[in-house]
């Protein structure tokens, strides 16, 4: 089972990591400075627990009777015991103990002369708590800034990032769907050079060795069949002198068939060179189609649902519409049924339907629309190409699907269905056209 995918932009990506990253750093620092704060305070307390000890220490040896001030106590029981056994060994010292809650007391001890401990406790000082406090009231306001300062840097340095990404799949987007004189380095523009430029260049060199393979093998293709045009027409013109017979048409039927494909070679070299140009007119859609499909194919069934005048080539449209009824009658089966409404023409068979491969990848030369692949060798497959072709130059679209059968399954004996979408706006002289916006084909 296929797990969704969780698609996140690099925007936000640089900007958790760059946040993440901040506070671990705010956090560790936190932590640092709030310890060796404390341990400098408590050190500092420990240092004036000594002293006043000390000094209550003198004035306990000086003075008659000999008794404990200043919050001193002799041989207190409470005494902690890692103390106790410092003063044993006659060594004074400091011990700060640690309470479950509230603030810690910080003990002094020294021995006396007569073997007697005097020790002095009291609490941690408010005012240390309340600095400590505060100190971690700043270091928390100080962590939160730089995780929201991070994470406004990780949004603008990946905002910058992601719009040159965005421009790039873009630019190379028009690539792919012919339009070569786009250079993706151009597009991203911007000053900084990073990544994104070396990608832009190598998308850009990938393009410009892509085109030269794509024109050179054009131009071979387009050469070969320029040079077998001749020597083809001479054999068709040679075959018409021989006598009657089966061999004379078999041979008349083949030259035939090879000046067919030599002229769709051809057809298919100019249509790839994007040199074509459409010669507008305007006609009513489904009295030309009606009239058309009469000459092309009388055994066709055509319904005009709603009459449209539309701007286009009628050359080019009728080579469209005979290219898709000759696939029909070929590898569909009958009736064969043409549809106008409005702008949209359909020509639907009943048989077997499109091959997947031609689904999924569009029409390609010398790939036949059949099913059957015992059938594969009755065209050499330029039909669906040219007409695809010829639908470009007219700014049209040409999809191809099966229909399913009325109950809804068994779709591959539904039929073949090929739709032309033609466009609002006609070509311009130079051969462009608006971008425009198809609904999706429905039954």
């Amino acid at each position: 089972m296929r797990q969704p995918a969780l698609r996140t932009g690099v925007r936000w990506k640089i900007s958790v990591a760059i946040a993440a990253v901040g506070a671990l750093i705010a956090v560790a620092l936190s932590l640092v400075v709030h310890n060796a704060a404390r341990v400098s305070m408590l050190d500092n307390a420990r240092e004036v627990q000594m002293e006043r000890l000390l000094f209550a220490q003198r004035v306990y040896e000086s003075s008659k009777p000999k008794e404990p001030r200043f919050g001193t106590k002799l041989n207190d029981p409470k005494l902690p015991r890692q103390l106790d056994r410092l003063v044993e060994r006659r060594r004074r010292g400091t011990y700060v103990e640690e309470h479950a809650a509230g603030a810690p007391d910080v003990w002094a001890a020294v021995p006396l002369g007569n073997g007697d401990v005097l020790s002095l406790h009291t609490p941690f000082a408010d005012r240390s708590a309340t600095v400590m406090r505060r100190l971690d009231e700043a270091l928390v306001v100080g962590s939160v800034s730089v995780v929201l300062a991070g994470s406004a840097l990780g949004v603008l340095i990946g905002g910058q990032l992601s719009r040159r990404l965005r421009k790039a799949a873009a630019a190379a987007g028009k690539v792919a769907q012919g339009n070569t004189e786009v250079r993706v380095r151009d597009a991203i523009g911007g000053v900084v050079r990073d990544e994104t430029d070396e990608l832009a260049r190598a998308v850009d060199a990938l393009t410009d060795a892509l085109q030269e393979r794509i024109e050179a093998e054009r131009r071979v293709t387009a050469d070969i069949a320029h040079e077998l045009r001749t020597p083809v027409t001479g054999l068709l013109t040679a075959a018409e002198l021989l006598p009657p017979g089966r061999p004379t048409e078999l041979v008349r039927d083949r030259a035939r068939a090879m000046r067919t494909l030599v002229e769709d070679v051809l057809e298919v070299a100019r249509l790839d060179s994007a040199s074509e140009r459409a010669e507008l007119q305007e006609i009513a859609l489904g009295e030309f189609v009606s009239r058309r499909v009469a000459l092309l194919n009388p055994d066709a069934e055509v319904r005009v649902v709603h009459e449209s005048w539309v701007s286009t080539d009628p050359r080019r449209l009728e080579r469209i519409l005979g290219n898709l009824l000759t696939n029909a009658a070929k590898y569909g089966r009958p009736p064969v049924e043409v549809t106008v409404e409005g702008r949209v023409l359909r020509v639907r068979d009943h048989g077997p339907g499109f091959p997947e491969a031609l689904l999924r990848e569009g029409p390609s030369r010398f790939r036949t629309g059949a099913s059957d692949r015992g059938r594969a060798g009755a065209g050499h497959g330029l039909g669906l190409t040219i007409a695809a072709g010829q639908a470009r130059v007219l700014g049209a679209r040409l999809t191809f699907r099966n229909a399913a059968t009325p109950d809804g399954t068994a779709p591959e004996v539904g039929g073949a269905i090929a739709v032309l979408w033609l466009p609002e706006h006609a070509p311009t002289n130079t051969g462009s056209f608006p971008v425009l916006h198809f609904p999706d084909d429905a039954d």
